[in-house]
This record gives structure tokens, C-alpha cells and sequence, in this order.
């Protein structure tokens, strides 16, 4: 690069670090402007993204139902002057901030809830009974919105367009799955998404390179028998014996066939058979789901639950089916960290919050379908921690007592617009220009 090239980029730099801080542009070390998280902490920014999460929060929708709120992040984008694209996927959204040309990268929000009552007393609970955002979703839709927000004001310095994913259906739904097939994201480089935690402190993020979260399915039998009086089982053929004997075996499946050092899981968490003390019923239908951290490991988990629940109910004459709900709960692959995308979060987010808030994570056996977008393009995920020493400690994910540390907010949206703002900086021009395809969308 000639000495006027490096002179425009350094002052380009300058222009929307807004700050008299000196920035290295070496490729080692791209230093971040510090008042994204300054900027995101400014109440205009931080009571805006606190009315959006509680609104969202007590309108509670499921996987592909979430109208509303779908409707509510098109009226912030309009009042932003962002234009989007919708419907994609039924209720997803992708906005566009930037030039509108290459380089494209994306980051993404999740906007589902779960079916579960909220159990918290506060002034903004839940208002749909049954219904409650008990995975923080609605703090992540909050947060993409303030990075929006930032983003927008930079816009005339933003070298490329960043790609605001606002995504249905991540609780088992497959949304990213739709997402990508749709082709919306087919010109984007790079992906970043992020998830509260109430397993790190607030200002500490969590993160590892290569396989992070597990692959994910679901399962559901049926065992059926014959119904009869409890007093005399001898003129029945009792589903609920041959369903105790489906689950013990399944676990075997993780303890007896399993590599202990591929982590493996089998859980049952549904049991649904008989409605009365002194009738055997007719069947029993059970569920849960099955999680790996290679494929092969994953289809032969798959494989062995059909074969045993067949197997081990027909040990007690009893017939059974097995469903593995793929149509509406497909399978998630393994969430795999790209390891350029690793350092280049481990700069920006130790330029943001110290290299000592930067957490190596070990994997976890939780899921996420933003897996669906890192089987296409390079992606990145990543855990915001929000626990605060001094405060009551957190309950974690999908307990009905789960709460978000709003605090918590600012962080998520400054990672949002550091990680897209500095890629696009690092990696000027890294596909061909899209000349019809997302500029005439914009």
C-alpha cells in the first residue's frame, strides 16, 4: 500500500474513532474506536435499548409467530432511516447500514421466546400467559438495535455494509436454517453473533476457537401397549414397564457405547402416559433430545435411540414409533468458531474491555442454530457475561426465574458494532462488488 493509500485509511479511521486516540492499523493489531462502548452507555442509546427489551419482554412470541415483534424492530428501522428487507424466513428482517456495496458482513439477533410461564415479579413480567423470554432474546434484539443505532450515525464512514440479521425460530425452530436458504446472506464474508450469560461477570466475554456448542436433535416415541385395570396386569401389556425400561437403556447409549472423551448426551425430559391411579394406559409417548460434537458421533446416536426403543419395547410385547421432528425442529450442527474470526474478536474485545475480560470457554453441550450460518460462511460466536457480583446471582437460561442484568445491554451493542465496523476496516474488498444484487435492494 503506497504512503497516500495508508495517509486516506488513517484518516477515515480518525475521522470516526471521533477521539484524539492514535489507532494502529497493522494488521496484528487494529485498534478500536473506544466510544462505541462510550457511545452505547450514553442514556439516549441505553434507555432506548431498556424500553425495547422490556416491550419486547412482556409480548413474549414463539418460533415463526413473531409478528409483533417483527412489526416493532421495522418501525425502530424506519424511525433509523435503515432500509431492510421482509418478510424473510415469515417474521425475519435484514437490514442493510453502508454503502450498500461489498465487503458484506452480518451480525444477528434472535427475537423467539419460549413456551413457559414466567414466574418473576416485576413490573414488565410476561404478559402472555405461558409465553416469557427465558433465554434473553429480547435483550439480544434490544442490543442490534443499539449497535443500529451507532451504526447509523457513522454510516458516511462505515467501508462496506454491515448486514443486521434480526432472526425467528432459534429455540429448536431452525430460523437461521430459513435464513440461509432464503439467499439473503449469500455475498456476506463473515457472520458474528452473541448470547447473554449469567456464567460470566458483567464486562467479560466468553469465547474459544473450533467447536464451541454441541450438535443438536430432538425425538419423541410413542410406546403403545394395552390398557387395562391395575389390579390385573396380567390381561394388559403395560407401556409404562417398557417405557422405564426405553429410558434406563438410553442412557446406556452415552455411558456403555460412547467414547468418554466424545462428549456425548441423551436426555429424556418428557413423560406423558395415564391419567388415573388404577388404569394402565393404552401408550405413553416420551421425548428429549440428543447432542454430539461430531457427525458421526450424532448419526449414531440417531440411529441407535430408534433401534432401542423399538428393541426394548418389544422385550415387554409392547409396539413403538419413534419421530425425530426434523420438518420442525431440524437438526443443528456442531457451532464451530472460525480461528481467523477467533483473533479477530480477541483484539476487538480486548481493545473494548481489557485483555483480561477475554475468556477462553470451554464447550458446552447447549446448542444454536447459528451453526446454520457458519456451515456457509465463516462465523463467530460469542457469550456476553452479565452477572453482577453485588446483586443477586442469576438464574440460568430457560428457568422461569431467568432475569437479564440490563447493564448488560450497552456491552452487547458496542461488541455488535466494533466486531462489523473493524472487519469490514481489516478486510476491504474481499469479494467482488455485488453490483445488482444489494444495491439495488437498498
Amino acid at each position: 500500500m503506497n504512503f497516500f493509500n495508508w495517509l486516506s485509511l488513517f484518516i477515515v479511521f480518525h475521522v470516526f474513532a471521533a477521539t484524539p486516540r492514535i489507532f494502529s492499523l497493522t494488521d496484528s493489531s487494529t485498534q478500536l474506536p473506544v466510544n462505541f462502548l462510550d457511545a452505547a452507555k450514553k442514556p439516549e442509546v441505553f434507555d432506548y435499548m431498556v424500553r425495547i427489551r422490556r416491550k419486547i419482554h412482556e409480548n413474549p412470541e414463539l418460533g415463526y409467530e413473531e409478528f409483533e415483534t417483527s412489526k416493532l424492530i421495522r418501525a425502530e428501522l424506519d424511525q433509523l432511516g435503515i432500509p431492510y428487507k421482509h418478510p424473510v424466513a415469515i417474521t425475519g428482517i435484514i437490514g442493510f447500514i453502508g454503502t450498500g456495496r461489498s465487503p458484506f458482513v452480518a451480525i444477528r439477533a434472535d427475537m423467539d421466546a419460549l413456551p413457559m410461564q414466567e414466574m418473576v415479579e416485576w413490573e414488565h413480567k410476561s404478559k402472555v400467559p405461558g409465553k416469557m423470554h427465558g433465554c434473553g432474546h429480547d435483550a439480544h434484539v434490544a442490543m442490534l438495535l443499539g449497535a443500529a443505532k451507532i451504526l447509523k450515525h457513522h454510516e458516511k464512514e462505515i467501508q462496506g455494509t454491515v448486514v443486521l440479521v434480526f432472526q425467528p425460530a432459534e429455540e429448536g425452530g431452525g430460523g437461521a436454517k430459513r435464513i440461509v436458504e432464503a439467499g439473503t446472506l449469500e455475498n456476506v464474508s463473515a457472520i458474528f453473533g452473541l448470547h447473554v450469560s449469567p456464567n460470566f461477570p458483567l464486562g467479560e466475554v466468553g469465547s474459544r476457537s473450533g467447536p464451541m456448542l454441541a450438535g443438536n436433535g430432538f425425538f419423541e416415541a410413542i410406546i403403545r401397549g394395552k390398557g387395562g385395570h391395575a389390579a390385573i396386569p396380567q390381561q394388559s401389556i403395560d407401556p409404562i414397564l417398557a417405557t422405564s425400561n426405553v429410558i434406563i437403556s438410553l442412557q446406556n447409549l452415552v455411558s456403555r457405547e460412547a467414547d468418554p472423551l466424545d462428549s456425548q448426551v441423551v436426555t429424556v425430559g418428557k413423560f406423558q402416559g395415564g391419567s388415573a391411579f388404577n388404569i394402565i394406559p393404552d401408550s405413553v409417548t416420551i421425548g428429549g433430545t440428543f447432542r454430539a460434537f461430531s457427525k458421526e458421533s450424532f448419526q449414531q446416536l440417531r440411529h441407535r435411540i430408534e433401534q432401542v426403543v423399538i428393541a426394548q419395547a418389544a422385550v415387554q410385547r409392547c409396539n413403538a414409533t419413534v419421530n425425530f421432528l426434523q420438518e420442525q425442529n431440524p437438526f443443528f450442527p456442531v457451532t464451530i468458531n472460525d480461528g481467523d474470526l477467533h483473533e479477530h474478536f480477541r483484539s476487538v474485545a480486548g481493545s473494548l474491555l481489557g485483555v483480561n475480560k477475554v475468556n477462553n470457554m470451554q464447550p458446552l453441550m447447549g446448542a444454536e442454530d447459528f451453526s446454520f450460518y457458519q456451515e456457509v460462511i465463516p462465523g463467530y460466536f460469542f457469550m456476553v457475561g452479565m452477572q453482577n457480583a453485588s446483586h443477586e446471582k442469576l438464574e440460568q437460561v430457560h428457568s422461569p426465574y431467568f432475569k437479564v442484568n440490563e447493564d448488560v445491554l450497552p456491552y452487547g451493542a458496542a461488541l455488535h458494532a466494533s466486531l462489523a465496523v473493524s472487519y469490514l476496516l481489516k478486510h476491504p474488498q474481499d469479494i467482488a462488488p455485488a453490483e445488482g444484487k444489494y444495491h439495488d435492494e437498498l
